[in-house]
């Protein structure tokens, strides 16, 4: 029976060996000094560091020396598999395994079991590592990337968002933590509503995103498709007060302004896309000032390493903030190796004795890793049931163009430390914006029509009772002068944003280009100016001409000391009245039907126009009614001013809810991103899905596909009149053609190349000697005028038969 393990070259499965004052001990790490994440640039200083602070301590393995054997893995998974044979079958061997990034690690962790080695990690967050079954002796001091999610979504309830989008790298890593995003932010009630992703390019997923209409984006991808990604966000002005981007927080702090042949944007460009933009990154660097198992402060140590690092910039050295976790990676290992020395020692072993079949060594070192935790540079160091580190993560925000600590979340604990500090393009007040395309000038013209409406019904129902004899004429003259403009400023101000719509967007097809462009404010407040001044000077005119008087009368109840009544009235009311009431129901008329023809209009520009219908309806039918009614019923007095007030009533504040309780909603919610079916069934407006720049886009990527429709039409029309033109021309030839063909001669007008007839590289070539009997000669079956003859094959024809 074979072991299912592979075993070790002979040379490499060493016996026991009596213990020297100073034994050594080999840990191979592969460290990514360049490629995809070059994090090793300061990881390994940082490690070599803990070496030496480790291999100087006499309390910590006393009797061993580690050294580190390490080899650059560009990230590179196929690299690593190289290294990874080199390290495990030339001298001398490894204890410990340490690979740095995700892709790395996968690929040696899964591996290692068989070689009963511990792989321990210092730069992997692939949520995928966290899984014992396919990766049995795998540990890190990097938390998984899932560490991130938590805090996301606690952002995102904060913000209260309830739509989001992502893009992301196609690569384990992002995939496996996309995808535990979307549990978490399901179970937060919480929509992504575009989820795009790319390998290389990102051009086409930015698009996308641009299409889609996408608001808050989480990118997942590394460093330098990062730079990718932004190029194309400021190409396609994917940035600015309507977009909010949250990103990984690892980058070096100028990620955005180191140069990049890759990219075709200056770092102006790329400065401006990324400002705004939100990060969440594990805390790897302990805040507190504390002395750790290497008698370390956090500060002291970063002072040290930067003395390694010979005056680097820290922004410009790749793996600069997971330098911590390096060195607390060598530390964990130490004192992991450090515990098991006397366990080994009861059971009368050596660490020394350590070989790839030894299978009792490996699960004494699992068990004090398992079992660790001390206080490290990064903070304290202990693992979970899956070998992943448990910390807490900063958020930061791009401010100016450097970072700014805005909060700490500690998942464990649920726990949101908040400073306050954030800041925003242009306030970035979604809802603010979802009003200013309101038109707001005109919904306050709106509210103080209401306001003067509401106003009228109180001199509408007074009597002598409260009112002297010589105000009463005044009292009633200024009654109607408040019905005539309230009704002129509020059922002005909707008809106006109706007419506008109307105008602007019902118009003739080739119109329609010209007329979008143009919707200066002082049109519609130029609209609301001649309603307002038509009604103006028809009360002035009928206020000088023919004012309205007192006429007297007696009740007709019991008994006769019932008090006398006042009336204003005059005698020829009729004929005004009349004149108002038909002005007044023509707008009221051609206002329902203006808002019926614009009820599946979508615009910006006057993004609540469909509410606006909503209280047209409202006003224009209590309106109809109640004014034929109060006119048959002046003679009754109390129910002339119930009926009339109570329409008046009704309708101001049916009107100020329908405009400005979706608005109110908005601004305490803000809820910015929401579905144009909550928008239409809610508010009665869609407004923030951008429906006129979508509209105007795919009428362009219209008109360029017709073209090229058109263009591959006069392609086909041509091709078919030469196959035409063939086909004559084989006609007339046909019998010199098939006299060729009998003699198995090509005809003279076809010079063909004979290294045009050869099989592409790679084929076979074969000649009539080589096939069967029955294929050698394919012209006894087929007729002379067969399509399949490579002798009608014109040279000139070929490639554009290709094409």
């Amino acid at each position: 029976c074979k072991s299912p393990h592979p075993s070790p070259p002979p040379h490499l499965s060493r016996p026991p060996s009596p213990p020297t004052s100073s034994s050594l001990l080999y840990i191979g790490a592969l460290f990514p000094m360049s490629g995809g994440w070059p994090g090793g640039q300061a990881c390994m200083p940082s490690a070599q560091m803990a070496l030496d602070l480790v291999n100087n301590r006499s309390d910590i393995l006393p009797d061993y020396e580690l050294e580190l054997i390490h080899y650059d893995s560009m990230c590179d998974p196929g690299e690593a598999t190289k290294l990874l044979y080199d390290l495990l079958y030339t001298e001398p061997l490894k204890i410990v395994l340490m690979p740095g990034c995700s892709g790395v690690s996968t690929l040696v962790a899964e591996a290692a079991r068989m070689w009963n080695l511990i792989v321990l990690s210092y730069g992997s967050s692939s949520p995928a590592l966290s899984n014992r079954q396919r990766f049995p002796t795998f540990f890190r001091t990097h938390p998984s990337a899932t560490l991130h999610n938590p805090t996301r979504v606690q952002l995102f309830q904060k913000w209260k968002w309830t739509r989001i989008a992502t893009i992301q790298q196609t690569t384990e890593v992002f995939t496996s933590t996309l995808d535990d995003l979307e549990e978490r932010v399901k179970e937060a009630g919480i929509e992504i509503s575009v989820r795009q992703s790319f390998l290389t390019d990102p051009a086409v997923a930015v698009k996308n995103l641009k299409r889609q209409d996408a608001r808050i984006i989480v990118g997942l991808f590394y460093e330098t498709e990062a730079r990718k990604v932004f190029c194309e966000v400021f190409k396609e002005k994917l940035y600015g007060k309507k977009y909010v981007w949250f990103l990984i927080g690892w980058y070096a702090d100028n990620w955005f302004k180191i140069k990049d042949p890759a990219i075709n944007c200056t770092v102006e460009n790329m400065t401006e896309a990324v400002e705004g933009h939100v990060t969440t990154e594990i805390v790897m660097l302990n805040p507190e000032t504390v002395r750790g198992v290497s008698n370390m402060t956090s500060q002291e140590f970063i002072a040290a390493l930067m003395s390694r690092l010979g005056g680097m910039n820290p922004e410009e050295t790749g793996g600069f903030q997971e330098a911590p976790l390096a060195f607390d990676a060598v530390w964990a290992l130490a004192l992991a190796l450090n515990k098991t020395v006397a366990p080994l020692k009861g059971r009368g072993r050596r660490l020394e004795d350590f070989n790839y079949n030894n299978h009792d060594i490996t699960s004494e070192i699992y068990r004090a890793l398992n079992t660790s935790s001390f206080e490290g540079v990064s903070g304290q160091v202990v693992f979970d049931a899956q070998g992943s580190r448990m910390a807490m993560t900063l958020i930061e925000q791009l401010q100016g163009g450097s970072y700014k600590k805005i909060g700490y979340y500690d998942s464990s604990q649920k726990n949101l430390s908040w400073f306050g500090n954030d800041v925003w393009i242009g306030k970035m007040e979604f809802p603010t914006l979802y009003i200013q395309n309101s038109q707001p000038y005109l919904n306050n013209m709106t509210a103080v029509g209401c306001m003067m409406a509401l106003a009228a019904v109180f001199p509408l129902g007074i009597d002598g009772h409260h009112v002297h004899r010589s105000q009463f004429p005044v009292v009633c003259q200024f009654r109607l002068w408040l019905l005539g403009l309230g009704f002129s400023l509020a059922y002005g101000s909707m008809f106006t944003k109706i007419w506008w719509v109307h105008t602007l967007f019902t118009k003739k097809e080739e119109k329609k280009e010209k007329k979008k462009q143009h919707l200066e404010p002082w049109k519609l407040y130029a609209t609301v100016g001649v309603l307002l001044a038509i009604d103006f000077l028809s009360l002035v005119i009928w206020q000088i001409v023919d004012p309205l008087h007192i006429t007297e009368g007696w009740t007709l109840t019991f008994p006769s000391t019932s008090p006398q009544m006042r009336h204003i009235t005059n005698p020829d009311l009729v004929l005004p009245a009349g004149v108002v009431y038909g002005y007044k129901g023509l707008l009221l008329l051609l206002g329902i039907f203006l808002a019926y023809e614009t009820k599946s209009v979508s615009t910006e520009k006057i993004n609540d126009h469909r509410a606006v219908g909503m209280a047209i309806y409202n006003v224009a039918v209590l309106c109809l009614i109640t004014a034929p009614v109060t006119m048959i019923l002046s003679s009754q007095q109390d129910a002339s001013f119930a009926f009339a007030s109570l329409a008046i009533v009704f309708s101001a504040y049916i009107t100020l809810v329908v405009l400005f309780v979706p608005k109110m909603r908005r601004l305490i919610t803000r809820g910015e991103w929401q579905s144009e079916q909550q928008d239409t069934l809610k508010t009665g407006s869609s407004t923030n899905n951008n429906d006129e720049e979508k509209s105007r886009q795919l009428e362009r990527e219209n008109r360029e596909l017709q073209k090229i429709i058109q263009e591959k039409e006069e392609r086909v029309s041509a091709l078919r009149n030469q196959l035409a033109e063939r086909q004559a021309l084989r006609n007339r030839h046909r019998p010199s053609i098939g006299q060729n063909q009998n003699h198995n001669a090509p005809p003279p007008s076809s010079q063909t190349d004979p290294k045009s007839l050869l099989p592409p590289p790679g084929y076979p070539t074969t000649d009539n000697h080589s096939l069967p009997p029955s294929f050698s000669n394919s012209s006894s079956l087929y007729p002379a005028d067969s399509k399949m003859s490579r002798n009608h094959c014109h040279n000139s024809q070929i490639p554009l038969l290709y094409k």
